[in-house]
């Protein structure tokens, strides 16, 4: 039996199908990645590419979605984004419809809570099994900033609920990046010493980033080494740190802290904490799976929601406009370059032209002949040093040169033998540099 042939596609409604295979199958998902080629037309939507160092993909975020945006993206700037799995049909390019953005600077620090969050709690830093009894101290030990609000709000409390308590301050930073180390170093002191019944590691409170050093790693160790007990009380209810997860007991606050080691409310508060502790988690629990849910029909109803089309419509307006300016500004160009060729071809058809160029050929042609006539004369003048130098050669001038000379008799004749001359005839003998007049006075035959 024959197969049955598949239906035949137009280009359109394979594309539909793609998009709703994908915003069905993939929908909604998080993204980090570089911002690049971000565009920010008139009608208020933002198109840009997020990429990594071996892929992009293109991005749409339209105005009733990036008005919540608390900043302006740049290229280059590193986002965290939440958006859409979506095909944008009249290109058939893949694309983000993104709904949320965030800097990825305080996301990172969240990935990195997370990350050693979970590493700590694998190795078993969190078990309750390691944690420790809280006593009734009567000398406390306190980890602190001595000239922070902390420590005035913990003896405050002490001097109110337990005045008898003495307490001990072990001072570090609670903030920068020395603080890590030294508040290691003041637990470990306080084990050396071993001078106190618990300690208290307290600040105040402030930003992820102001509370960064009680998430170190080497610090939790610390704690969950300490043989003192250890309550955390770190910044303020909303605040959670990884020390808050190793210590003993977790405290809301610094006041808090020092109420639930002060007097005989000690079990109540701990007991008042630990409900509490566990009312926090059953809330976040509970809250996180209404907004997991919320997301759920958010989602569903983005998809089908009129404004969803029309924002697509509006991205294909943009898409025209962008391609309308391209190629206005290429036809522009191209009429300005032909212009430019007319110009130059009619600026050298002008008599003026004609006449510069006849002047330049005349000029040309100048040098030409007053190169030809200095060759010409340098030959002549080259083949003359050479004559008169073949010449000086074989002359007599040159011999007299050399130390000889020329004999004449009465007669001006050269003597070239003993037989021209006679006894007392006068002569002249030529040198280099004149005549000498003679008599000859004796003769001998060789």
């Amino acid at each position: 039996m024959a197969k049955e042939r598949p239906p035949l596609l137009s280009v359109s409604q394979l594309n539909r199908q793609v998009r709703q295979l994908l915003e069905g199958q993939i929908g909604r998902i998080w993204l980090t990645g570089e911002i690049s080629n971000f565009a920010a037309p008139a009608s208020g939507h933002w198109y840009f590419s997020l990429k990594d160092s071996k892929a992009q993909v293109r991005c749409a975020m339209f105005k009733g979605r990036n008005q919540r945006v608390s900043f302006i993206p740049k290229n280059g700037q590193q986002v965290t984004v939440q958006a859409d799995l979506s095909l944008y049909e009249p290109r058939g390019d893949y694309q983000l419809i993104v709904g949320n953005m965030v800097d990825s600077g305080a996301g990172a620090l969240k990935q990195q809570f997370d990350e050693l969050k979970a590493k700590l709690a694998a190795q078993g830093l969190f078990s309750t099994e390691h944690k420790q009894a809280l006593p009734r101290p009567k000398r406390l030990g306190v980890i602190t900033s001595p000239s922070g609000a902390a420590i005035r709000d913990v003896l405050h409390v002490l001097e109110r609920r337990a005045p008898a308590m003495e307490v001990v301050i072990y001072p570090a930073q609670v903030q920068g990046e020395l603080a890590a180390k030294q508040l290691i170093h003041a637990i470990e002191r306080a084990n050396q010493r071993n001078e106190v019944d618990a300690l208290l590691l307290t600040r105040g409170g402030g930003s992820l980033e102001d509370l960064w050093c009680f998430n170190d790693e080497q610090l939790a160790h610390a704690i969950f080494n300490s043989a003192l007990p250890v309550v955390s009380a770190v910044g303020h209810e909303v605040d959670v740190t990884i020390a808050d997860f190793v210590a003993d007991v977790r405290a809301p606050t610094p006041s808090a802290g020092a109420e639930m080691l002060s007097g005989d409310s000690l079990a109540q508060l701990q007991q008042l904490a630990s409900l509490g502790q566990r009312l926090r988690q059953s809330m976040a629990a509970l809250l996180y799976s209404k907004q997991q849910r919320s997301q759920q029909y958010r989602y569903r109803l983005d998809k089908h929601h009129p404004s969803r089309q029309l924002d697509l419509l509006k991205q294909q307006f943009d898409e025209t406009g962008f391609r309308l300016h391209t190629n206005l500004s290429k036809q522009l160009q191209t009429r300005q370059q032909h212009i430019e060729r007319l110009g130059h071809r009619l600026f050298q058809a002008t008599p003026a032209q004609r006449v510069a160029l006849d002047l330049a050929k005349t000029e040309q042609l100048q040098g030409r002949l007053h190169n030809a006539l200095n060759t010409v004369l340098n030959n002549h003048t080259q083949r003359w040093q050479s004559l008169a130098s073949q010449l000086n050669a074989i002359s007599p001038l040159a011999t007299l040169e050399r130390g000889y000379s020329i004999s004449r008799n009465a007669q001006h004749t050269i003597v070239t033998k003993v037989d021209q001359v006679t006894i007392d005839e006068p002569m002249s003998v030529q040198v280099s540099d004149g005549v000498i007049s003679a008599t000859v006075n004796q003769i001998e035959k060789s």
